[in-house]
């Protein structure tokens, strides 16, 4: 996993009485009692609340400021332990998730994969660490903390003569350092998703439960919004977590096979998909309602119920996002102790590039529905549309560009643009006088088309030479349509382009991706809005550099750019859809 990925993360704030785990999902034992009431008819019994600690309102604002009270300055309860740790005089040892280069002399300089002793974590951006003889400045989010933090440096695998590992060393009960070193990975698997399990029941009965219940504070799609599918993905994580447990090896854990429940639950963690994809949105719903007080003691109210840590609800809705993201980590991390001849080697191998490729489809289908969005814009933009929208069957870009159509009977040539998307390829023609604008022509069915290459020269069908051709035939009713590029690459761009798109397809009915109706209504509505509230008709370049900066925010200059973001992704191909529809911008002379 080496780039980021677009999710705003947004800064956890564990209780300072909380044990610190990776997942900061323990609870918490308050210093003082709290009364708070069961919500039993639907209606919130105020007077309850006034009981140990006044009003509401004294309620949450009592807890913000013990928060400011005990609160550490870097933020975070694992930053705090970390510290703590390094003032006690132990080692703590984190690992490159990137390069980091640098020409200050102050900073340290490091590749992915060295381990680095961390000295200093005071400061939440930059911590100060050492490799071998060199110490620097170097950026927290370009690494990330030891699982094995009793490993010491000494104790990698040694290289014997011959290149082999001697792994001869022993740890307590006969087990060799890369054994006890599994254990670890393996207790912290199980030990993360029993903590992850408890996070989503809480969210499910403290939140959700009680929310149903205030009919005349939230809608069914109101909570539909904030919380997506988290029950569905609390009910698919007890089920996983039961198979870890009868793969756990209690009494000699580094035996433990817990590679086939990752491969057993591929599939069904792609429901995942659905979450993050909405997750934004129900950043921006609680965004809106905690402007309203009366949603920020209620909420306050549920997680003090609930007894949860002291992080705000858009911090526990955040977890499954970063949660799925944390298994290929995990299962590297295990992939690296377990030994080729251990019996759980190839299905952890195997479960690694599973829990990848899961990933890879999550952010594949994230960048999809985003393009939603811009077709929908795009489709705005062209006179004299006809017929239905193109979200009703496609929902990619696949390329785009000029072609000579011939059409019987005459063998008639016109110049026209065409857009190639899943499913279909839409014809438009280019205005006279302004050519950045355009009008609806066609469309063709690519379900029913058979790709054929034509030979330059004179073609049977039509009576005429050509070159650079080729045809669209289809198989139903023997129609035949016929293209002429400018050039031979032109042409082969488009042939593979045909290509692409039957495998997108394929791929789609594999996967079962598919947009909702709500989304593609959306969509629709967003680029009306806008076209009504005075976008520009046209697609022209000034309005096309501002999708792109928008697109591609400028990042910081003094931060790296891995540091803006917390959660990464499987490396791909950059979307072209903006690239493609730049070809519609002014006619240059």
């Amino acid at each position: 996993i080496t780039s980021p990925v677009a999710f705003d993360i947004l800064p956890l704030k564990l209780h300072p009485f909380s044990q610190s785990t990776p997942t900061g999902l323990d609870c918490v034992g308050w210093k003082r009692r709290i009364s708070v009431p069961v919500i039993t008819d639907g209606v919130l019994d105020k007077t309850a609340l006034t009981d140990d600690v006044g009003s509401e309102e004294d309620l949450y604002e009592d807890f913000r400021s013990s928060n400011h009270r005990y609160g550490h300055p870097g933020g975070g309860g694992e930053q705090l332990a970390i510290n703590e740790l390094i003032s006690d005089g132990s080692v703590v040892y984190a690992e490159a998730l990137w390069d980091h280069v640098t020409m200050d002399d102050q900073e340290l300089g490091f590749k992915a994969g060295d381990v680095i002793e961390v000295m200093d974590a005071t400061n939440k951006e930059w911590w100060w660490g050492r490799i071998l003889d060199s110490e620097g400045w170097f950026p927290a989010s370009f690494v990330r903390l030891r699982v094995n933090q009793d490993e010491p440096m000494e104790d990698y695998p040694l290289k014997v003569e011959g290149g082999k590992e001697d792994d001869s060393r022993h740890f307590g009960m006969g087990q060799t350092t890369k054994d006890q070193m599994r254990t670890n990975v393996i207790n912290e698997i199980i030990s993360t998703e029993r903590d992850y399990i408890k996070h989503l029941k809480d969210i499910c009965e403290g939140y959700i439960k009680q929310c149903r219940k205030r009919a005349d504070m939230f809608t069914e799609e109101q909570l539909k919004t904030i919380f997506g599918n988290i029950e569905d993905i609390y009910r698919c994580q007890k089920k996983f977590v039961k198979a870890l447990e009868k793969k756990f090896n209690k009494d000699h854990p580094h035996l433990s096979e817990v590679g086939s429940c990752f491969l057993e639950y591929q599939t069904e963690f792609q429901i995942y998909s659905e979450y993050c994809n909405n997750h934004p949105n129900a950043c921006m719903e609680l965004s809106r309602l905690t402007k309203v007080n009366k949603y920020v003691y209620f909420f306050e109210a549920c997680r003090l119920l609930q007894k949860m840590i002291d992080i705000s609800l858009d911090g526990f809705l955040l977890t499954p996002v970063q949660k799925i993201c944390k298994y290929p980590l995990q299962l590297a991390e295990l992939l690296k102790y377990t030994n080729p001849q251990h019996r759980d080697f190839k299905d952890v191998e195997a479960a690694l590039n599973a829990m990848k490729n899961v990933a890879r489809l999550i952010n594949e289908r994230k960048r999809r529905l985003e393009n939603i969005d811009k077709i929908a814009q795009w489709q705005s933009s062209i006179e004299d549309w006809e017929g239905e929208d193109v979200l009703v069957r496609s929902s990619e870009l696949i390329y785009s560009g000029e072609l000579a159509k011939v059409s019987h009977p005459q063998a008639k040539s016109q110049q026209r643009m065409f857009f190639l998307f899943d499913h279909q390829l839409v014809c438009c023609k280019k205005d006279l006088l302004r050519r950045d604008i355009l009008y609806y022509k066609s469309r063709i069915n690519m379900d029913d088309m058979e790709i054929l290459d034509v030979e330059d020269g004179k073609d049977k069908d039509f009576n005429i030479s050509v070159k650079n051709a080729f045809k669209l035939h289809c198989r139903d009713t023997e129609e035949v349509h016929l293209f002429c590029a400018k050039k031979p690459e032109q042409k082969q761009r488009w042939l593979k382009a045909f290509e692409n798109e039957r495998r997108q397809v394929q791929l789609d009915q594999e996967t079962g991706f598919s947009i909702t109706e709500v989304q593609k209504k959306q969509a629709m509505l967003n680029a009306s809005k806008q076209h009504h509230a005075g976008k520009p008709k046209a697609v022209t370049r000034p309005y096309y550099d501002f999708l792109m900066r928008q697109k591609h925010p400028t990042l910081p200059t003094t931060l790296p750019q891995q540091q803006v973001f917390m959660l990464a992704e499987p490396k791909r191909k950059p979307s072209n859809f903006w690239q493609n529809i730049s070809r519609l911008t002014p006619f240059r002379k």
